[in-house]
């Protein structure tokens, strides 16, 4: 579950932060931990005014809590879907400026080292309407690396096991083949079809 905070500092120092919240019957799973672990450390490595970002990781007695950048804004999921229903289109200079952020976000991700200057490989593997969130200051920022793939992941995937959403996975993604970062390509690919058609 995902909350609406407010970090509070000294000298009436105010921010906003979304709480993304792990629910307690979860926290047990040892493999979701590991996850959510993960994405954390994941989403805080990435250092770019295109990817949301991790503030801090929170450990209280009924779970983890990751601290996020709270975009002010809406998703692109919303955005579109509110144009359907209008029966318009959202119009062609935002669709593309809003994916060339999500795409700059992605190369963020992508040429993402670790400590050492290694690359980590990363590949995000949901990259969807859902997870692209248009910010009310114009700039669109890429979201959610929950079921992200790098080199160096405290917990692997199954073979076989298919994470993120079957519309936007390319045919190796579905077929549970090895995937680069063209997999995430790929699937900003169907999102700016899909905002240029008006359609799925």
């Amino acid at each position: 579950t995902v909350y609406l905070g407010r970090v509070v500092g000294r000298g009436g120092f105010q921010r906003l932060v979304a709480i993304k919240k792990m629910h307690p019957h979860l926290a047990q799973n040892v493999d979701f931990v590991s996850m959510f672990l993960d994405e954390a450390r994941l989403a805080a490595s990435i250092h770019h005014p295109n990817v949301v970002g991790t503030l801090d990781i929170d450990e209280a007695e009924d779970g983890l809590s990751l601290v996020m950048e709270f975009i002010e804004g809406t998703s692109l999921f919303k955005l579109y879907s509110a144009a359907r229903k209008e029966n318009s289109r959202v119009p062609l200079p935002v669709v593309i400026r809003i994916m060339i952020d999500a795409l700059a976000g992605l190369q963020a991700a992508h040429e993402l080292l670790n400590p050492d200057g290694f690359a980590l490989n990363l590949v995000h593997r949901d990259i969807s309407p859902q997870n692209i969130l248009v910010g009310l200051d114009g700039i669109s920022r890429i979201t959610d690396f929950g079921v992200a793939r790098a080199e160096e992941r405290l917990i692997e995937t199954s073979d076989g096991s298919m994470k993120g959403k079957l519309a936007y996975m390319c045919p190796e993604q579905i077929r549970g083949e090895p995937l680069d970062r063209r997999a995430d390509v790929y699937a900003a690919g169907v999102c700016f079809w899909e905002l240029l058609a008006g359609r799925r």
